[in-house]
């Protein structure tokens, strides 16, 4: 009896759990790149790291920050600077916010939802020197897909877009026809590549 019971229950609870624990094909591939694969096994890739990064961490009241500077256009100058302040409050963000308005006035634009998630505001300059610069304030403990905590972002938007042209037309320069006969042959959507497998 206490056998059967046993059974009856596994079984009930076998049906009861997510379907894709027991699946019997897990998917790890998706448009032709393999999870756990060494990136140097796709060498049809093209690097587009316009931008180069360096990774900064505790620095002056910020948990970590990331200066992008330029490889092309604007060889080693900072065009963008992203920083995570250590304290990731809704209180700490309302302080900064406070501290933003006083010192370079009303935000431009506001960039959040309307959920109370996600919290942006955006103030745009233009320097002494004619380039435009963006600088927002954000706070956001829930979405996952944005990175949690305060964050300030300061960066100038034309340079960086003129990073990404000159990085392009210097590629497109140095294509080979092979390397545009392979690009033209990935323009065409396929199946195999578009679900996962």
């Amino acid at each position: 009896m206490i056998r059967r019971i046993v059974l009856t229950s596994t079984v009930l609870l076998l049906l009861l759990l997510p379907h894709g624990l027991f699946a019997s094909e897990v998917p790890t591939e998706i448009a032709g790149f393999k999870l756990g694969a060494d990136i140097t096994d796709y060498p049809e890739i093209e690097y587009t790291n316009y931008l180069k990064e360096m990774v900064i961490d505790d620095w002056h009241g910020f948990k970590k920050g990331i200066i992008s500077y330029g490889t092309c256009a604007y060889p080693g100058e900072i065009v963008k600077l992203r920083m995570k302040y250590q304290d990731s409050s809704k209180k700490f963000y309302e302080t900064l916010f406070k501290k933003f308005k006083k010192k370079f006035g009303k935000p431009s634009e506001w960039k959040g939802d309307a959920f109370g998630i996600l919290y942006i505001w955006k103030w745009s300059f233009i320097d002494e020197n004619g380039h435009r610069v963006s600088l927002s304030l954000q706070h956001n403990m829930k979405n996952d897909d944005e990175n949690i905590g305060n964050l300030v972002k300061l960066s100038f938007p034309e340079r960086e877009e003129e990073e990404r042209a000159c990085f392009i037309k210097f590629c497109e320069i140095n294509k080979t026809a092979e390397e545009k006969e392979r690009l033209q042959q990935r323009l065409e959507p396929d199946w195999d590549f578009m679900i996962p497998r």
